[in-house]
Formats: C-alpha cells, sequence, structure tokens
C-alpha cells in the first residue's frame, strides 16, 4: 500500500505508540487462532481463522484498508512440509473519519486460511502452528499498531469436526464473498474509472458497493454511481488523483448485508450507465435524494395503476358510485375520501413496518413477500371468493361489511375498512408495477422507505380521493339506477379470475393437495354463503351463522398448511427431477452404486445459467439420464450455504460453477466449465 494519505495516519500512529511507551499492553482488537478440527487427517486440508473481538467504538481493517489504515498480516513458524494459504477477508463496510474513507470491520470478525496437512504422517503427529501476528486498532481518535504470538497445537488424526465448532466456521464462512467467475472490463478516462460487472437482471441486490482491492486506481472517499444495464452492474468512480496503469483491478462488490462477490476487472468497453441503484452511502447526498424522489414517483404512478387491476378495480367503481348513489353531500364526501385514504395508506405502511422488520432481521423479503406463504395465499383465496360472491348478489352481509361499505355504508369507519380491503386484495397484482419503486425503497433509511410506502398508498387513493374533494367530478357520475346492480354483477368476474390466480399460486407453491385443499373450502364458503343470501331472504335473524364451521373448517386446514413452499417447488430451482444437494445423501446414493451428475449453481452466476439453460436442462440430456439412471443433485450457492463452500474447499474451488460426474464405483469426473449437451449425454452412454 503506497498511497500517501494512507502512510501520514499511520506515521502519526507510530509517533503516538512511541510517546505512550508506557502505555497499558492490552490489546484494542483481541486476536485468537483457531481450527475447524484439532484432529487433521494426513494429506487434507483444514480451515484455520483468526478471530478477532474490537473493543467497543474500535475497528480493524479489510485487505485495502481505503485511505488509512493497514491490514493484517501473519509471519508463520510452521512445522516441515505444512503451508497456510493467504488471509480470507469477509465483506467490510466502510467508516469515514476526518473526510478519509476506511473500510473496516467495528464488530466481531475471522479472517480464513487454509493449512495443508502433509501427506504420510502418522497418526497422532504433532502439529504446533504458530506465528506472530500484526495488525492495527483504531478508534475515531487514536490509532494503535498491534501485535501479538498465535499459536494452536494440533495432533494427526481422523479429521473429525464437532458440531459446535462446525456451526462457528460455517457462520463465519457465510461472510466470505464468493467469487463471481466472470470477469468484469473497466475503462479510466476523464478523471473517472467505470466497471462492468456481470450479474444477472434478475437477481436482487441491496446496497451495492465497490471495494478496490487494488491499490491507486479509485478515490476512495468519492461517492459511488451504481446502475444496471442488462447482466451487468455499472460501476461509475471518480479515479485517483494519479492513478497507475493497471492490466487488471481487483476488488469486490457487495450485493447486501454481509455478502459480496469477488471481481477480477480487466481494459474493455463499458456500457453506458443503466437504471440507478442506491447504495448505503448515497442516501445522504443528491443522488439518494433523486432515488428516494423517483421511488416515490413510482409508487404514486403505480398505485394510481393498481386501481385497473382486477382485483381492485371493482372496489374502486362501487366506492365511488356509492357517494353518487347516497347523494352524499360535499363534507361526506371528503370524510370518506379521507377515511379510505387512511385505511390505504396506514395498511400499506404497516405493510411497509413488517418488509422491513424482516429484512432487519436477515430475511431475504420483498415485495408481494406475504404472498410467499401458502398460509396467507390461502387466505387470500378464501377473502376473494367472499367479495366475488359479494359482487354477484349472492349475499349481503353487514359483519363482512364489504356489500354495505362499498354501496350503502356512509360515514368513516366503512370507507376507512374498505381501504384497508382495497390496500389487502391489492397484494396480488401489484408486482409488474411496483417492483422499480419499491426495490429502491429496500435501499432507502427506513424513514424514506416507509414514505415510498405511504405514496403507494395514496396512489392507490388517489382516484377515490378526488372523487370525494372535487364536486364536479362526482356530478360527471352516472345518476343511480338498476344499472348499477348490473355494474356490481359485472364487477364480480375479474374478482374470480383474481381467486383463480391465487388458486393457481397456493397450487405452484405447496402442492396439489393443497390447491385441492384451497378450493374445496372457497367451495364449503360458497356454499355457506350461499345459505346466508337464503336466510337474509325470508328476513331471519343471525343470517351469518351458518360460515361459522366453514371458518372452523378452514382455521384447521390453515394449521396443517405448509408455511413453506413444497419439495417440488424448491427442486423447481434447479434442472427438472433435480435432488438438493446433501453430503449424506450422495454418500448414500454411491452406496448404492447409483452414478451421479452434480452441480452447484448460483443465480447470479452467469456461466451457470447459460450451461443450465444450453445443456442441463435440454430434454436429450434429461432423457439420457433416465435412462442410464444418472441422478441429478445441485448445490444452490445463491447465498452462500456454508455446506456448498465446505464441499467447494474440499474440492480446491473457491466458486461455482463447478460439475462433478460420479460413475457406478463411485469414481469422480470433473466436467469443464463450459458445457454441451453433448458433453453430458456422452456420461450416460
Amino acid at each position: 500500500m503506497t498511497s500517501i494519505g494512507r502512510l501520514i495516519p499511520l506515521f502519526l500512529a507510530l509517533l503516538l505508540a512511541v510517546a505512550g511507551a508506557g502505555a497499558a499492553t492490552a490489546a484494542h482488537i483481541k486476536a485468537v487462532l483457531e481450527a475447524e478440527t484439532l484432529r487433521p487427517a494426513a494429506g487434507s486440508r483444514i480451515t484455520l481463522a483468526l478471530s478477532m473481538t474490537p473493543e467497543r467504538d474500535w475497528h480493524g481493517y479489510w485487505l485495502n484498508p481505503g485511505d488509512a489504515g493497514a491490514p493484517a498480516d501473519i509471519a508463520w513458524t510452521l512445522p516441515r512440509g505444512v503451508t497456510v494459504g493467504p488471509l480470507r477477508y469477509p465483506v467490510p463496510q466502510r467508516l469515514i473519519v476526518q473526510g478519509l474513507m476506511n473500510y473496516v470491520y467495528e464488530r466481531p470478525y475471522a479472517l480464513l486460511m487454509t493449512l495443508n496437512v502433509p501427506k504420510g504422517l502418522a497418526p497422532g503427529t504433532p502439529l504446533r502452528i504458530a506465528g506472530k501476528a500484526r495488525w492495527l486498532a483504531c478508534s475515531p481518535t487514536i490509532c494503535v499498531p498491534e501485535q501479538g504470538p498465535v499459536a494452536i497445537d494440533l495432533t494427526v488424526g481422523d479429521g473429525a469436526v464437532t458440531a459446535a465448532s462446525r456451526a462457528r466456521f460455517d457462520t463465519w464462512r457465510a461472510k466470505l464473498p464468493m467469487p463471481l467467475g466472470q470477469v468484469a472490463s473497466f475503462e479510466a478516462k476523464a478523471g473517472k474509472l467505470r466497471l462492468a460487472i456481470p450479474f444477472p437482471k434478475g437477481r436482487p441486490v441491496t446496497a451495492p458497493y465497490f471495494y478496490p482491492a487494488t491499490d491507486g486506481v479509485a478515490d476512495y472517499a468519492a461517492p459511488q454511481m451504481i446502475s444496471r444495464r442488462g447482466d451487468r452492474l455499472i460501476v461509475e468512480i471518480k479515479a485517483a488523483r494519479n492513478p497507475q496503469p493497471v492490466q487488471a483491478i481487483e476488488g469486490l462488490i457487495a450485493i447486501g448485508p454481509d455478502r459480496g462477490l469477488t471481481v477480477t476487472a480487466r481494459p474493455g468497453p463499458v456500457p453506458a450507465a443503466g437504471v440507478p441503484i442506491a447504495g448505503a452511502g448515497d442516501e445522504a447526498g443528491a443522488d439518494g435524494w433523486r432515488t428516494f424522489l423517483l421511488a416515490l414517483g413510482g409508487a404514486l404512478f403505480g398505485g394510481v395503476l393498481l386501481n385497473a387491476m382486477p382485483c381492485v378495480f371493482p372496489i374502486l367503481s362501487l366506492k365511488a358510485l356509492s357517494l353518487a348513489r347516497s347523494g352524499e353531500t360535499d363534507r361526506h364526501a371528503r370524510v370518506e375520501a379521507l377515511a379510505y385514504t387512511g385505511g390505504i395508506v396506514l395498511s400499506c405502511v404497516a405493510l411497509g413496518l413488517l418488509l422491513l422488520g424482516l429484512r432487519a432481521g436477515g430475511a431475504a423479503a420483498g415485495w408481494g413477500f406475504q404472498l410467499q406463504d401458502p398460509r396467507m395465499v390461502f387466505v387470500l383465496l378464501l377473502l376473494v371468493t367472499a367479495i366475488s360472491l359479494n359482487l354477484a348478489g349472492l349475499f349481503e352481509l353487514r359483519a363482512v361489511g364489504i356489500g354495505e361499505a362499498m354501496t350503502k355504508g356512509r360515514g368513516a369507519l366503512p370507507a376507512f375498512w374498505t381501504g384497508v380491503l382495497a390496500a389487502l386484495v391489492a397484494t396480488p397484482c401489484s408486482g409488474p408495477f411496483m417492483a422499480g419503486a419499491v426495490g429502491a425503497a429496500l435501499l432507502l433509511p427506513p424513514a424514506a422507505a416507509l414514505a415510498v410506502f405511504a405514496g403507494l398508498g395514496l396512489g392507490l387513493a388517489l382516484p377515490f380521493l378526488l372523487v370525494g374533494f372535487v364536486p364536479a367530478l362526482r356530478r360527471l357520475l352516472p345518476k343511480p339506477g338498476a344499472w348499477m346492480d348490473r355494474l356490481r354483477r359485472i364487477l364480480s368476474v375479474p374478482m374470480f379470475l383474481t381467486a383463480l390466480g391465487l388458486a393457481w399460486v397456493l397450487g405452484q407453491q405447496a402442492g396439489v393437495d393443497r390447491l385441492v385443499q384451497g378450493i374445496g373450502a372457497a367451495l364449503l364458503l360458497g356454499l355457506a354463503l350461499w345459505w346466508v343470501g337464503a336466510r337474509q331472504a325470508q328476513g331471519k335473524r343471525h343470517s351469518w351463522i351458518p360460515v361459522a364451521p366453514v371458518l372452523a373448517a378452514a382455521l384447521a386446514l390453515l394449521l396443517v398448511t405448509p408455511s413453506g413452499g413444497s419439495p417440488a417447488a424448491a427442486a423447481a430451482t434447479g434442472a427438472e427431477g433435480a435432488e438438493p444437494f446433501s453430503e449424506a445423501r450422495l454418500a448414500a446414493l454411491q452406496a448404492q452404486k447409483k452414478p451421479v451428475f452434480l452441480y452447484f449453481t448460483a443465480d447470479w452466476c452467469l456461466t451457470c445459467k447459460v450451461n443450465e439453460k444450453a445443456a442441463i436442462e435440454r430434454p436429450a440430456v434429461r432423457e439420457a439420464f433416465e435412462r442410464a439412471g444418472v441422478v441429478v443433485m445441485v448445490g444452490d450457492w445463491t447465498n452462500g450455504d456454508p455446506a456448498i463452500g465446505r464441499f467447494l474447499e474440499a474440492q480446491g474451488r473457491s466458486g461455482v460453477p463447478l460439475y462433478l460426474f460420479y460413475d457406478r464405483d463411485g469414481r469422480q469426473e470433473t466436467l469443464p466449465q463450459l458445457l454441451t449437451p453433448a458433453t453430458l449425454t456422452a456420461l450416460a452412454a
């Protein structure tokens, strides 16, 4: 690291260290050397970790510390034949101190490395792994160079790993960046460094930021502009003041909390910027405001468009016509409009709060996340079925309040609950319009994100709000008449279509059995509501009682409906008929002398996706594998599954794609990274 800006604080830190020679010797960052197993097998590779625990308000540094700082290093003293690989750093965070950008770790972290045990060592052979570690510990006001001996005693054995040790190391592995696998391109001109990083356009990314590992190419403290253009992330950074010519730029692109991909970029063309993505460091600047305003505008526009969707338009139409039907005064119209708007906006903000809370807890939730739970789809199916039958005139149920609230109900309370209903049933229809706006909202600070969700609600309520506040618009509404009942029945058709769509979603998520249960529950509900309508026509009291046993039965079904997708749905992430990867299942198949084609993939791996579409998922390959009895297994490394990470390490690989074939005798063949159908069908010959 040769940056002058970095040497100045280091020099000051050394002066402070010399001046304070009598200071306490306790380290501000505690360093401990750990091994995943204390009994490594001869000829094996095991993982070591330098576990670093900073004191409060202190931090350590990434491989490239940024404008100031220094990375850790270890001078090893090892037994003959034993080697240790380079330190592997987790995804860092950013910290600006006095205008200097630092790439740091403020929470406990671990630097991982691979230890190679030589072959031929007898069981019981002691191995003392020792070294002298050096690192820089800094607070916002002072930096202290620290060092100390680190050592661990190992004994050659069977390589067994305890469950506690495996879990601890897997937690650290999950925070390591994953190799991208495709080469990026860069160009430097006009004082700007631009990179094009391969990244599938369908793969979500949260608060991206590029951490350059190559020193002297970028102005670390300058804001970054990151956008999407097709299958590329376009990164634009201010170049370093006196950039050095380089043939390659190494770095790390962060794609989410503690998630990142290592990148190698070589000189080449970089396309123009695409759709901007908010970065974690952009919110306070003009770019953050621009992103917020674009997201807010998109949410407002998307909310307005939602009113034309089949699940919202009937509710809006009947609610608006109710003003004309009941002859509301201007005051009553405004009250209803505000109450309706309040119901929608509060519902959207509540949904946003829940979504942000789930993401803060580590869940990979996005807009429409509630529809990922079959139980929620089940409830929506019954609700939309009830709405459809009500619009069709089968019943009038004040307990549900749909018919009365939309056609006859007056006052703030019915209007408020109608707004809540509109927001609820809008969820299944919102995807095509809201993906961009809500996706940007999830990258903004919580207050700004909630403002975007409120904007969505305001857009959804805007047409009725205008009808309520603009008398001229109410006068344009057609006069009440028998045609309104006919219109109401016509509007039941799109609601029935919405129910049909929800039934399809339920089947896709939870399988045919749950689909039959959902349709059966909807039919039972329809029969109960038909009975309710008959009792209402006879003027009987408590006409809604027939619904009670149906709701109880639906609740029982709801309790047994799985919260996640079906196994079949899960398997759909790989080739048709593929089994999810597990080492235990692989060992069992080998014991049965079954041939196995095992491949590892990730949603962000373009090479993986090309191979899957061009070779693995071809009908000819599938038929050849079926004839030969080849079992297909897929390991999805999209979110950095530690079990897959361990397996890749054992194969001497650090990333995907990886394609392996095991014949009936258990012999393993590593296939090339670019596949053809002929390559795969030849395996089944």
